[in-house]
């Protein structure tokens, strides 16, 4: 997960992809499955349960927070120690998160 600064968010909202992005994912092309840029916070709608068994829908993120997430990839590593040396290539504002995905048995 690409974490970056809300006000670099909306700055960049709607332009293409950027060169160190583009070097990045030829970079790397082998190892990315999927990925992408999310719409700026103000652009969300967040479901929370209300504790009643019913919901609470708002508008904006989940969260309020000087950084958002700005976007994914979901990679393939042979491991941790792989996944962290690429997490480290991308150019990301603030940082990368990096998360197992979690496989149903």
């Amino acid at each position: 997960m690409i974490f970056q600064e809300e006000v670099a968010t909306r700055e960049e909202a709607g332009e293409t992809v950027s060169g160190d992005y583009q070097a990045f994912m030829q970079r790397r092309a082998g190892s990315l499955v999927n990925g992408a840029a999310l719409e700026p916070p103000e652009s969300a709608t967040s479901v929370r349960r209300d504790g009643s068994g019913g919901f609470s829908v708002t508008d904006g993120p989940f969260a309020e927070s000087k950084e958002t997430l700005g976007g994914f990839y979901l990679i393939e590593a042979a491991d941790l120690d792989e996944a962290l040396e690429i997490a480290k290539e991308v150019p990301a504002g603030s940082g990368v998160e990096v998360r197992p995905v979690r496989v149903a048995s």
